[in-house]
């Protein structure tokens, strides 16, 4: 039995070194086959830079004899060019700096006026907004009428909704009053920005087309108002506007002949014309 043991003991430590010296001598071979490639990659990388060295260094010899062989006109032609470059240079960085300081001062004017518009705008549409409230009650008595801003955060870039609702109308939009309902609404609003910002003389141009009866004559006494403060030049062919003027202008013309233009002074005809028979 000690024997069989023995022998077999001989047996496994002869195939453990039968095992074991191939792979010792892989494994040298795999750690000698790495360095290999270390040290092939350190000399590729060492002759890359040397390279690139050796070409720096004949890129500097080359532009060295490059300027050695620039004769002296040559260099003297290149240093005018040189300085006229120059020159050109500082005037248009001159010239922008100009366009950029000009540029800066501009935007500190619009900002100005943008701020000034905006103060001048808000004060007008509040005078034209309690005047226009004003004047449609005269012209639709009963009715009421507003005027308001669609986007009152940016007055600068603002719409006007105007709100009309004669008596005994609910409407929402303006197209659907009459024709001479939405004319009295656009004097109104017209009047109202006459009130509110007052001129010496006004003109309109057959502005009461539209109008009835009773409409024109809310019409004319909105008129006999603002004559008291201002001229104003109404172009109509309605009578009743005409007969309310105090001066008629028109054209004429006679058969055969050439048109004219003739004046007539109302109140002067009136004092001269002599009364019917009673």
């Amino acid at each position: 039995a000690q024997l069989a043991a023995i022998f077999l003991s001989k047996v496994i430590i002869a195939n453990v070194k039968d095992i074991a010296v191939p792979y010792g001598l892989w494994r040298v071979g795999q750690i000698a086959e790495k360095r290999r490639r270390e040290l092939d990659e350190l000399a590729a990388q060492a002759e890359a830079e040397e390279k690139e060295a050796s070409e720096e260094m004949l890129s500097e010899q080359h532009e060295e004899q490059v300027v050695r062989e620039i004769s002296p006109a040559e260099r003297e032609l290149a240093l005018e060019e040189y300085q006229a470059l120059q020159e050109r240079h500082s005037f248009l960085q001159g010239q922008l700096d100009d366009i950029r300081s000009t540029r800066r001062e501009l935007s500190k004017v619009i900002a100005s006026i943008d701020e000034e518009i905006v103060t001048v705008f808000a004060s007008a549409f509040a005078d034209v907004s309690v005047n226009f409230t004003q004047l449609f009650e005269t012209l639709f008595p009963g009715g009421q009428g507003s005027i308001s801003l669609t986007t009152p955060d940016d007055l600068l870039n603002t719409g006007i909704e105007i709100s009309a609702k004669p008596s005994g109308k609910n409407v929402k939009k303006l197209s659907l009053l009459s024709g001479g309902e939405r004319t009295l609404v656009a004097l109104a609003f017209l009047f109202a920005v006459f009130r509110s910002r007052p001129s010496p003389f006004y003109v309109m141009d057959e502005v009461e087309a539209a109008l009835d009866d009773v409409n024109l004559h809310r019409f004319l006494s909105l008129v006999e108002e603002f004559r008291a403060d201002a001229q104003l030049l109404l172009v109509s062919h309605q009578k009743r506007t005409m007969e309310a003027a105090d001066c008629l202008y028109g054209v004429s013309m006679k058969p055969g002949g050439s048109s004219r233009v003739v004046s007539e002074k109302v109140a002067e005809t009136l004092e001269a014309t002599p009364a019917p028979a009673a």
